[in-house]
């Protein structure tokens, strides 16, 4: 797992810009912390920061290979679990190999196979190569969107990089945001492609973006497609199985300590418990963590969200699965500290909003890379499955928008009640909402003979995974990475995805419960009460102390009227939330809290320009 950045320019050289070059290499040291390297040509240059996972001697960046017409450079984040077989292919086709790293076989295929490599590819990944041969640029990004990747067209050619931050360190991007860019800030709906600064794109998952002196061009090499599922129950849930084996195999290969992240849910449980068992026929055992709060599990308060806390579930599995096992105990002063909360901003490269379960993934993280670098997570399974609550839900199963909306504000409040009035007009938030709706739902296939409920479930599942995933994955890499630590997620595996999205949604739920495939799958591994255990989100503390934090945090800045958070922020409803005599604190208020105190600390950090009039 690594940082890769770039520069692309027909119009100069750029074997002059080493400085540059090495400033936007630098702002990823959290996400190579191993090594770091920097590579140039006349209109190329790339930049690496490594954490090393495989071959640790071997698999230095940039990499290139130098052929008869040229060399062929490649910069390269994230894992290729089949790189075995792809190594083999090749030196059956003459390759031969310096070193052990899967870097080295993805630069083989794409010398052997060209942009048709990309299909080939197993994992997540985001990767750059520089082709002299033909002075071409292409960037690939996996199916699922896993890994982050960025570029930024300039006037004669890119810049491109694993975060924002990396592009932002040139002097030719330009730092502003625009209505649309804080549209996307507020809609809570990861539309493909948009990266909130104006001028900047993500690479979309599952697709190839080449850049040469005629201009950008990007293909898709993958997408969910609709296809008839044949399988009966018993064989559906038994590839299901067959696949997990599979898919936790391949992603329990490391040559660092590796462990898995255990919530206590039927996702990360079922993935602990097959790692343990493949782990113990090699006389191994499996490290895992979860993460907790001081007091909450003594005084927990079920409410619509969460019914129970995690941890006694956790414990099940722990002693099931003989996992060597860790609770990460996190207290309010910690979740609270602005240092943390702009850690984890800087992560992002945006104000998230996301409050106590950011900060608290960040902490997790970074107490965990204290004794591992790879970690196997359970996110995902959810999407997949059809586990959340709005799966389930008549209002969301009926509504013509992205279905966890329609109870967002019964649950966190209205994130428009904290923007000025002009901002709130201004933004026309639903119709922003409405527009990427009817887009999203436009690219889905029906089934022939797909009954109307079948249908209007697969527009829900397909939305899941193309939109509120990406939220989701998005979140884990940058909060993993901000600490130098790997974190893969099995349930992403695109054979899976593709296999289970296509199963009718009465296969999904055939013991008329949430994620039964998965359930009948790993039922055999699972402690029983984990096996019945309902849905229940990512923990967030529930401690008051937290929310009277925030409220000294927001008085703060009450006290800087000319804080450029106030262009966005309704001064008045900061005051009222922040007030010092408040008996008990909303939902609402404290997710407004959390907001704002993103917004200032990034405006603070990254100065940008708005432009919202």
């Amino acid at each position: 797992m690594c940082g890769i950045t770039g520069w692309v320019s027909f119009g100069r050289d750029l074997r002059s810009q080493q400085a540059t070059v090495d400033a936007m290499t630098e702002t990823m040291s959290c996400r190579g912390p191993d090594d770091s390297g920097t590579w140039l040509a006349e209109h190329a240059a790339l930049g690496h920061r490594r954490l090393a996972i495989i071959d640790l001697p071997g698999g230095r960046q940039p990499m290139s290979v130098q052929t008869p017409d040229g060399p062929v450079a490649m910069v390269y984040s994230g894992e290729t679990y089949n790189f075995s077989e792809l190594r083999e292919e090749l030196a059956g086709r003459g390759h031969r190999f310096e070193t052990e790293s899967d870097t080295e076989v993805v630069l083989h295929a794409y010398l052997e196979w060209g942009e048709a490599a990309a299909e080939r590819f197993n994992g997540m990944y985001a990767f750059a190569i520089w082709d002299s041969r033909v002075d071409k640029l292409v960037m690939i990004r996996d199916r699922m969107g896993i890994k982050p990747f960025y570029y930024y067209p300039t006037t004669d050619g890119v810049l491109f990089g694993s975060e924002p931050k990396a592009i932002l360190a040139n002097p030719d991007a330009e730092h502003t945001v625009t209505l649309d860019g804080i549209r996307e800030l507020f809609a809570f709906i990861k539309t493909p492609g948009h990266a909130i600064w104006d001028g900047m794109h993500e690479v979309e998952p599952g697709t190839i973006v080449t850049v040469t002196a005629q201009g950008l061009r990007a293909t898709r090499y993958w997408s969910l497609q609709t296809r008839e599922h044949t399988d009966d129950r018993a064989t559906s849930v038994g590839h299901v199985r067959e696949l997990l084996d599979d898919i936790v195999r391949r992603q329990l290969i490391a040559d660092v300590p590796r462990c898995t992240l255990l919530s206590g849910g039927l996702d990360s449980s079922a993935m602990t418990a097959i790692a343990a068992q493949q782990l113990a026929e090699a006389g191994e055992t499996v490290r895992s963590f979860a993460v907790d709060f001081v007091g909450q599990t003594e005084n927990f308060v079920p409410d619509e969200l969460r019914g129970t806390p995690d941890t006694p579930y956790v414990h099940d599995v722990a002693a099931k699965s003989r996992t060597e096992h860790q609770d990460i105990v996190l207290n309010s002063d910690e979740l609270a500290d602005p240092q943390v909360r702009s850690k984890v901003i800087r992560a992002r490269d945006m104000p998230t909003g996301l409050g106590d379960m950011d900060a608290s993934l960040y902490l997790l993280f970074k107490a965990i890379r204290d004794h591992s670098t790879v970690a196997l997570s359970g996110e995902s399974a959810d999407e997949v499955f059809g586990g959340y609550k709005q799966f389930f839900d008549p209002k969301a199963r009926e509504a013509t928008t992205f279905p966890w909306l329609v109870r967002y504000d019964e649950h966190f409040g209205d994130d428009n009640a904290i923007l000025t009035p002009e901002l709130a007009r201004s933004l026309r938030l639903d119709q922003y909402i409405q527009d990427a709706y009817d887009t999203a739902v436009g690219q889905i296939e029906r089934l022939d003979g797909e009954s109307d409920f079948e249908w209007q479930m697969r527009k829900i599942c397909y939305l899941h995974l193309t939109h509120f995933v990406r939220i989701l994955l998005d979140r884990k890499d940058r909060a993993s990475m901000a600490v130098g630590l790997e974190v893969r997620v099995p349930f992403c595996d695109h054979r899976l995805v593709e296999y289970v999205y296509n199963t009718p949604w009465s296969l999904k739920t055939y013991d008329g419960r949430e994620k039964s495939l998965l359930r009948g799958a790993a039922k055999d591994v699972l402690p029983q009460s984990v096996v019945q255990r309902v849905k229940s989100p990512y923990p967030s503390t529930q401690d008051p102390k937290y929310a009277v934090k925030l409220q000294q945090n927001a008085r703060e800045y009450l006290s800087r009227p000319g804080h450029q958070v106030f262009d966005l922020v309704s001064r008045e409803w900061l005051a009222r939330a922040a007030e010092v005599d408040t008996p008990q604190i909303t939902q609402a208020s404290r997710k407004g809290l959390e907001r704002t105190l993103d917004l200032a600390l990034w405006l603070d950090m990254y100065q940008p320009t708005l432009k919202l009039y």
